[in-house]
């Protein structure tokens, strides 16, 4: 497992349906080794503090491995790596395998996995499609963020260590099916409640998932 591209950007302004919205969601490629904080990558930052970034969010990572399904799906259409908006282009690591709370290394930095990304409407300002959230969401590669447990640097072609996973470890695929689900069933239930004594699972995300329980019942 490895970051393939290092990928930043700092918010830009864009006409999108004939209003000017600012979104960081333009990544480039990066060389070099890049310093590595709590709450982001030097040279990369978020335009909407309220829905992107923060300590939950501070890394967004995006499998290569994705990148051939969507040059299928979207034949035509560039993709450089970062297309998506992800800080970090992966090998051998994806939403399948990965869990919440599983605990990596990567360079000199530790990170621990938070959360599946639910993507907002820039996604689609940057692919000039008012479909693609919805295309993305159906495809179910959605990527997922990482939270910075200790500082330090990464580059391009660091490999990604796996250090420890929670003891109630959820995959980030479940947890993004679970969000959306309309019904739970009784294992549906059962996996909810592991993935609320995961501790790296954000707040809201608890809240929203207690909340459903409660709707159900259960």
């Amino acid at each position: 497992m490895k970051i393939v591209s290092l990928n930043v950007g700092l918010p830009r302004e864009v006409i999108w349906h004939g209003r000017t919205v600012t979104t960081g969601i333009y990544k480039q490629s990066v060389d070099g080794r890049i310093a590595l904080r709590k709450l982001d990558l030097d040279g990369d930052r978020q335009a909407d503090l309220t829905v992107h970034g923060g300590e939950f969010k501070a890394v967004y990572a995006y499998a290569l491995e994705h990148y051939d399904y969507w040059k299928q799906a979207l034949p035509g259409v560039a993709l450089p790596m970062g297309a998506f908006g992800e800080n970090f282009t992966t090998e051998g690591l994806d939403e399948k395998s990965v869990h919440l709370g599983d605990r990596f290394s990567v360079g000199t930095a530790e990170l621990i996995v938070t959360q599946p990304r639910l993507p907002c409407y820039k996604l689609g300002i940057r692919f000039q499609s008012d479909v693609m959230v919805s295309r993305f969401l159906a495809s179910g590669r959605m990527g997922f963020y990482f939270a910075v447990t200790r500082e330090g640097e990464v580059s391009a072609g660091d490999e990604i260590r796996l250090l420890a996973s929670d003891a109630n470890a959820v995959p980030v695929t479940e947890i993004a099916r679970l969000y959306v689900a309309e019904k739970f069933s009784e294992d549906d239930v059962a996996l909810l409640r592991r993935a609320l004594r995961v501790e790296a699972l954000p707040a809201d995300w608890k809240v929203y998932f207690r909340d459903r329980l409660a709707q159900t019942g259960a």
